[in-house]
C-alpha cells in the first residue's frame, strides 16, 4: 500500500469509530503505519464493552496495511506518554499526530453540572494538549540532534467551537480552546519542523446521528455527504509531507466542501487618544458596530440550518 503518506508513522486518537476510524483507514490506504488509539468508552465517556481500536487494526491489516492498537487514556500524562512510546516501539518514529478523541455531555447552561463541564473539557483539551506536548518533546529532541522532522499535527475542533452551539457550552468552550492551542503550537513548534493545523468537521458519528438524525441520515442513492470518510482526505493531506508550508490554519470540512476559516481579526476601530466616559464608550461602540460584519449565528439558535460539527 503506497500513497501520499507512504512510510509515515501516524497516531490517530479516538480512532475506534466514526471520524477517527475513517482517518485511520484513510492513512493506512495511503501507505501510513497507524497507531489506532481508542479507550473504548461510550458516547458520554463511560466505560464500554469490546475493543474498537483492535477491530480497526484488524481492518487495516486485512487490507494489507500496518497498524497497532493503543487503549490508554490520552487525557492523562501516562496515557499520552504510552501513546507516543507505542509508535516509537512499533515503528521507530513518529511523523504525524491526529488528535480526535472526545465525547459529549450536552446540557443547557443552567442545568450544566460541574462534573459534566470538567469531563468534557478534560477529554477534549487535555486529550489534545497532552499527546501534543509529548509528541512535541520527541520532535524537538530529534531536531536538536540534527534530525529535523517533517512532522504534522492535526487537531479536531468544531463549528461549535467557532460559532457556539446551544446546549453545548462545555463542548463549545473546549473546541474553541483547541483552536487557540493550535495557533500557539504552530508558532512555537515550527522551528522544530512541526506543522500544526485544525479541522472542524461535520459528519455522521455517534455524537450526531441520533440528535440530528434527519440531517445525518445516509441517502438511499447518490453522494453520502455526511459520511465520515469525506473529511479524511483533508486530514491525510495535512498529515503528509505534501502539506509543506501550511500551518496555523483551521479548515471546515463537510461532504465535498472544504473551507478555510478566518478567525478573529481586528475590525472597525476608533482611538481618541484619551479616556472616554461610559456614555462616550457606548456611543463609540455603537458607531463601530454599525460598520462591522454581523457574527455567524450560533448553531441551534434557529437562524442557521444544519447541525453542529463534531
Amino acid at each position: 500500500m503506497t500513497g501520499i503518506a507512504d512510510g509515515r508513522a501516524v497516531i490517530v486518537t479516538g480512532a475506534g469509530r466514526g471520524l477517527g476510524r475513517a482517518h485511520a483507514l484513510a492513512f493506512a490506504a495511503e501507505g501510513a503505519k497507524v497507531v489506532v488509539n481508542d479507550l473504548g468508552v461510550g458516547l458520554d465517556g463511560a466505560p464500554g464493552a469490546g475493543s474498537p481500536a483492535r477491530r480497526v487494526v484488524e481492518e487495516i491489516r486485512a487490507a494489507g496495511g500496518d497498524a497497532v492498537a493503543h487503549h490508554g487514556d490520552v487525557a492523562t500524562s501516562e496515557g499520552a506518554a504510552s501513546l507516543v512510546e507505542t509508535a516509537l516501539e512499533a515503528y521507530g518514529r513518529l511523523d504525524a499526530l491526529v488528535n480526535n478523541a472526545g465525547f459529549l455531555r450536552d446540557r443547557m447552561l443552567v442545568n450544566l453540572g460541574e462534573d459534566d463541564w470538567d469531563a468534557v473539557v478534560r477529554v477534549h483539551l487535555n486529550g489534545h494538549f497532552l499527546p501534543l506536548r509529548t509528541a512535541a518533546a520527541y520532535w524537538r529532541a530529534e531536531a536538536k540532534a540534527g534530525r529535523t522532522p517533517c512532522a504534522r499535527v492535526v487537531n479536531t475542533s468544531s463549528g461549535a467551537g467557532l460559532l457556539g452551539a446551544v446546549g453545548q457550552g462545555n463542548y463549545s468552550a473546549a473546541k474553541a480552546g483547541i483552536v487557540a492551542l493550535t495557533l500557539v503550537a504552530a508558532e512555537e513548534l515550527g522551528r522544530y519542523g512541526v506543522q500544526v493545523n485544525a479541522v472542524a468537521p461535520a459528519a455522521r458519528t455517534r455524537m450526531t446521528e441520533r440528535t440530528f438524525a434527519e440531517t445525518m441520515a445516509a441517502p438511499r442513492t447518490g453522494f453520502d455527504a455526511m459520511a465520515p470518510g469525506n473529511v479524511s482526505p483533508l486530514v491525510v493531506w495535512l498529515g503528509s509531507a505534501a502539506s509543506a508550508g501550511v500551518t496555523g490554519r483551521v479548515f471546515e470540512a463537510e461532504g465535498g466542501r472544504i473551507t478555510v476559516m478566518e478567525g478573529w481579526r481586528r475590525g472597525p476601530s476608533a482611538d481618541r487618544g484619551a479616556r472616554r466616559t461610559p456614555a462616550e464608550a457606548g456611543e463609540t461602540a455603537l458607531e463601530l458596530l454599525a460598520g462591522a460584519e454581523a457574527p455567524g449565528a450560533v448553531y441551534g439558535a434557529g437562524q442557521r440550518s444544519g447541525a453542529p460539527d463534531v
